[in-house]
């Protein structure tokens, strides 16, 4: 390539607008071919070229190189169309427009980088017929489009109309500093008004989409005037920016000059794929996949303009943008749909907890309830017992069943109201309460939330976070829940709240009113067995790199271990001493030594050490030894209750055991009762009489308190007046009064559930109670004989 044909091409893109045809060479030949009937299609992007224009058009593709030397070497007509989208490399003819420019090739100048650039005349307007070859490029026939011309009547209008066009386009390149002043020289020097109304059209700040369709409009007049009117909508759009630069480029102090340079930071992120504009634009899409309320969609864009008028570099900034960002994230109207396959549910609960009837008849009503009524409404249960029983893991149970997200809150020791309805966003490290970050975790606005452990929440100088769970938990507010951090209302009545506990007494009265209760008080011997031989032995199995015929654990075994080595309301503890003796089987595995299979009870207690003592038949040797029925937050437990006489100048009475003054205010009633009443006891006055009785409750590092003792205290120290034993196998819970009556008690299920692991035969209760034991089921009970009394003096007649 010659140095002038180099220069020529430089000047002629430094002057970025069409050259015109006499800046061709006088004696450049072009060669037409007579009679074309096929024409090969060259696609172009980013330019539209129109009839009577000449353009400089640089080619880089092979197929595209190859196209045009071919064609200038035949002489032949090229079609030059444009691309719908600009990205393509390689377009199919779906992906071009279907209205171009025919074109002649005046020259080719090649370029040192391997590509070509051909400068081409536009001669007409031509739509696709038909592909008549794909190889090497395509080639088709075409139909030509001829221009309707103005009419006579018209021809004054096109006229002043085109002077129009020729005016605005001179008064835009001179207020415009992007355009160069060459381009006044061409348009004044254009003779023919098409020609000026095509050389506008091609060079004109207008987009693609717009100078193809002004390209596909047939009469010429109307193609002026879209011309002229797009025009004058640039201009405004010019003048309107220049007076903007005015003003912002007037007296600018140190405030303004720092405005305007964060305006370029803002400007050069934004190409970079950042900055606020970047961030507007990502949080704009992420709105649009999400449903929500006009009322919603307000607000998003009352924050998001918020942010846009702050500065990127402030830290209020970062701030607004982490709440756009968690607003957005948030699930509003999305609820993942309930499955109403009420059988497979029941399977789902039967197969991951054994037992637990009460909470499963619950969930499955609960669902029959959304099948018929289909409100979504959700009950809030709260699942009560100690520890080990599964209340946690039967929320997961209990969201498969229903097809819903699973998260659990972990409550245990929290002392910030904040933790519940969020920080207020005027801080940098605000955020969102535990409530909404679960939500946002799961996805969907009515998933499954454990509130574990919501009886161990405390009270700390930020607040009291019990009384924030009063909202969350209250059907007729949460619907509109209100976080700190969102400050707007989110709608958690579709939310299944299930909130565990072991101690009922520590969760506050109103809050405790809002949940349905569900007592899952422990298991029975039975039950155990079969939770260790379903879940708990395959689990450790599984843990400890073991199979099934690595170790075989009977049912005599397992309720060895339950016996001897545990006593606990759950299964934790089981759990553990399954695990100990997998764990065993694993060592002598891996250290490929000789072992059975089949696990012995002796082999058992082996590995976990020496079995606590089976019989309670050694307290009852003596008179004054009595067994009592406790509750404890970890379910229920016997005690031994002893009273002993020694020699004292008139009846006293003396306590030990870390009693609390309930219990210590039951003895005092008992004594007085004897006092009273011991003719009716079958007492002599010399048997109380000059006789000091000690009372005492072993394990004294254990605080004891509560009236439930009553009747076993009043029991011991009758034994020990009298000098009978107690009746072998029995145990006593009841509070006493002073005239003789037993009154009743709480904690029945776990207190007999307690006896029956203990090996208790017989029991004695109030009355009163007898409503509480019917509502155990009579499978937990078979071993037990329960003696109902209303008076103390029964309670003597049955103990001794």
């Amino acid at each position: 390539m010659s140095n002038n044909e180099i220069m020529e091409l430089d000047d002629f893109l430094e002057e970025g607008f069409s050259i015109i045809e006499h800046d061709i060479k006088d004696n450049e030949k072009i060669k037409t071919e007579k009679g074309q009937k096929e024409y090969p299609l060259l696609a172009v992007r980013n330019l539209v070229m129109f009839p009577g224009v000449i353009m400089p058009i640089t080619a880089g593709r092979e197929k595209s190189i190859k196209l045009l030397r071919e064609a200038h070497q035949a002489g032949k007509l090229v079609g030059i169309i444009s691309q719908k989208n600009a990205e393509d490399e390689e377009p199919k003819i779906s992906d071009l427009n279907n209205i171009g420019t025919l074109g002649k090739i005046l020259k080719i100048i090649e370029l040192p980088e391997g590509t070509i650039t051909a400068i081409i005349k536009g001669t007409e307007r031509f739509k696709i017929k038909k592909i008549v070859a794909d190889t090497p490029y395509y080639i088709t026939e075409i139909t030509r489009q001829k221009d309707v011309q103005p009419s006579e009547e018209l021809s004054h209008e096109f006229s002043a109309l085109i002077d129009n066009i020729k005016d605005v386009s001179l008064k835009i390149i001179e207020i415009d500093p992007n355009i160069p002043n060459a381009a006044t020289f061409a348009i004044k020097n254009i003779s023919g008004e098409l020609d000026l109304l095509h050389f506008v059209c091609t060079n004109a700040n207008f987009s693609n989409q717009m100078k193809q369709s002004l390209l596909e409009i047939k009469d010429v007049f109307k193609r002026a005037e879209a011309c002229y009117g797009k025009l004058m909508e640039d201009f405004q759009k010019v003048k309107l920016k220049n007076q903007i630069h005015q003003r912002t480029s007037q007296d600018l102090d140190k405030q303004q000059r720092e405005y305007f340079l964060n305006q370029q930071i803002r400007t050069i992120q934004e190409e970079l794929g950042g900055g606020p504009d970047g961030d507007a634009e990502e949080l704009r899409k992420k709105a649009e996949s999400i449903q929500w309320s006009e009322e919603v969609e307000q607000h998003f864009q009352k924050e998001l303009a918020r942010m846009l008028r702050q500065n990127p570099n402030s830290p209020d900034y970062n701030v607004q943008r982490n709440y756009l960002d968690f607003f957005t994230d948030l699930p509003w109207d999305h609820y993942s749909k309930d499955i109403f396959d009420l059988p497979k549910a029941q399977k789902i609960l039967d197969k991951a907890h054994f037992g637990l009837e009460d909470i499963k008849k619950r969930v499955l009503e609960h669902m029959a309830v959304l099948k018929l009524k289909n409100d979504m409404k959700s009950p809030i249960l709260c699942l009560a017992g100690p520890p080990g029983v599964g209340k946690t893991s039967l929320g997961k149970s209990i969201a498969d069943a229903l097809g819903r997200k699973y998260v659990r809150i972990s409550l245990g020791g929290l002392h910030d109201e904040s933790e519940i309805r969020g920080h207020r966003k005027t801080y940098i490290g605000a955020m969102a309460g535990r409530i909404l970050q679960a939500i946002k975790k799961a996805g969907t606005s009515n998933p499954v939330i454990v509130l574990d452990e919501i009886d161990k929440l405390g009270t700390g100088v930020h607040g009291d976070p019990s009384s924030a769970m009063l909202e969350v938990l209250d059907p007729e507010q949460n619907n509109s829940f209100y976080d700190n951090f969102l400050e707007y209302g989110y709608d958690l009545s579709k939310v299944m709240f299930i909130a565990t506990a072991n101690n009922l007494g520590n969760i506050q009265r109103p809050l405790l009113d809002r949940m349905e209760l569900i007592d899952i008080s422990g298991y029975t011997v039975e039950e155990k067995v079969e939770i260790a031989k379903r879940h708990l032995l395959g689990k450790q199995l599984a843990e400890n790199g073991l199979v099934a015929k690595d170790i075989k654990l009977g049912v005599k075994e397992i309720t060895h271990i339950i016996d001897a080595h545990t006593s606990e309301s759950g299964v934790r503890q089981l759990e553990k001493c399954i695990a100990s003796v997998v764990r065993w089987v694993a060592l002598q595995k891996a250290m490929e030594l000789e072992y059975t299979a089949k696990i012995s009870i002796e082999k058992v207690d082996e590995i976990l050490g020496i079995p606590r003592p089976k019989s309670l038949s050694e307290h009852y040797s003596t008179p004054g030894v009595v067994t009592g029925l406790a509750w404890t937050s970890v379910g229920g437990d016997i005690l031994f209750i002893e009273s002993i006489l020694s020699k004292s100048k008139g009846t006293t009475l003396t306590m030990t055991g870390n009693l609390g003054n309930v219990m210590k205010e039951s003895a005092t009633i008992a004594l007085e009762y004897i006092k009273a009443k011991y003719l009716d006891l079958g007492l002599s006055e010399e048997d109380i009489t000059d006789k000091n009785i000690h009372i005492h409750v072993p394990e004294g590092a254990t605080p004891k308190d509560g009236p439930s003792a009553g009747i076993a205290m009043l029991t011991s120290m009758v034994s020990s007046f009298s000098n009978k034993k107690v009746k072998d196998n029995l145990a006593m819970t009841g509070e006493i009064t002073l005239r003789g009556k037993v009154l009743p008690v709480g904690g029945i299920k776990e207190k007999l559930l307690a006896a029956t692991r203990a090996g208790i035969k017989e029991v004695i209760l109030c009355e009163a109670n007898r409503k509480d034991v019917e509502e155990i089921k009579k499978d937990y009970l078979k071993n037990l004989t329960i003696h109902y009394v209303k008076r103390m003096k029964e309670v003597i007649e049955i103990a001794l």
